[in-house]
């Protein structure tokens, strides 16, 4: 039986801009209504969620980046005073949600033309994984070698590039690790390494990726360094200014990305 995954659903915000300020968004609309709907800030400000100072501040934005005043100030009065809305503030309530709606059954339409296949679902979970690691790797396991206590695994990478992790034999269990199953190898920057002319050197690492800077990002103490691989993917090296001095990085230059396999992480869908 066909396995099942859940639908995707669009969803989307309005907001209205005017100049280099924000006018309007749901939540300011909402804000209006309670105003309009009971006549004081301090109750449509609980009922919208905010402080009573919050929403002055979000008023007096409004008013301030609209021709014409939204809400004003009403003394005296049976009630002794309060807040209204004018008839501009009205009217921009009645666009907001006509174009509201119409937003919605765009997303609507939108979402009923969208492929949301398991490959695509899996696509979207893998972008929305939030990790601290700066590089991440989708792939196809090629092989897998047990020893005693640790398994050997090779990540066969898009193009060219493989990466080799070694993992314990009851992740290999837990995990279901074996060829021709799709995973991901999580790496992070810190544990990168990047040398020049290493061709036939002897190095321990057990990943060695030929590739060439792309980019360079200098900070106050690291350089973050952008390497392309052979196989087109991109891999993100943290060093520090004084080591990427002493062996004069520049883009252009062509290098090798290097990383123990005890440092790949491994995940699979």
């Amino acid at each position: 039986m066909e396995k099942k995954h859940d639908k995707l659903d669009l969803s989307g915000k309005i907001w209205m801009h005017k100049f280099s300020g924000e006018l309007l968004g749901s939540d300011r609309v909402a804000l209006l209504e309670k105003i309009r709907e009971y006549g004081s800030i301090s109750k449509a400000a609980r009922f919208a969620g905010v402080s009573y100072k919050t929403a002055w501040e979000i008023i007096d934005t409004m008013n301030n980046l609209a021709e014409k005043p939204l809400v004003v100030r009403v003394s005296g009065g049976k009630g002794g005073g309060g807040t209204q809305l004018t008839m501009e503030a009205a009217e921009i309530i009645r666009q907001f949600r006509t174009i509201q709606q119409e937003h919605e059954r765009f997303l609507v339409n939108v979402a009923d033309r969208i492929d949301d296949g398991p490959e695509f679902v899996k696509f979207v979970n893998r972008i929305a994984m939030k990790l601290s690691a700066r590089n991440l790797f989708k792939g196809v396991i090629s092989r897998v070698k047990m020893g005693e206590v640790n398994a050997e695994v090779e990540l066969q990478l898009k193009g060219k590039d493989a990466i080799i992790s070694v993992i314990t034999n009851r992740s290999v269990e837990n995990l279901d690790i074996k060829a021709g199953k799709g995973a991901y190898a999580i790496i992070k920057a810190s544990s990168v390494i990047l040398g020049k002319e290493l061709k036939g050197a002897k190095i321990s690492a057990r990943n060695r990726l030929p590739g060439r800077i792309i980019k360079i990002i200098k900070g106050g103490v690291n350089s973050e360094i952008t390497v392309q691989l052979a196989g087109e993917n991109t891999i993100c090296a943290i060093i520090t200014n004084e080591g990427a001095v002493g062996i004069d990085f520049s883009e252009g230059d062509e290098l090798y990305a290097i990383f123990k396999a005890s440092s790949v992480i491994l995940g699979v869908e």
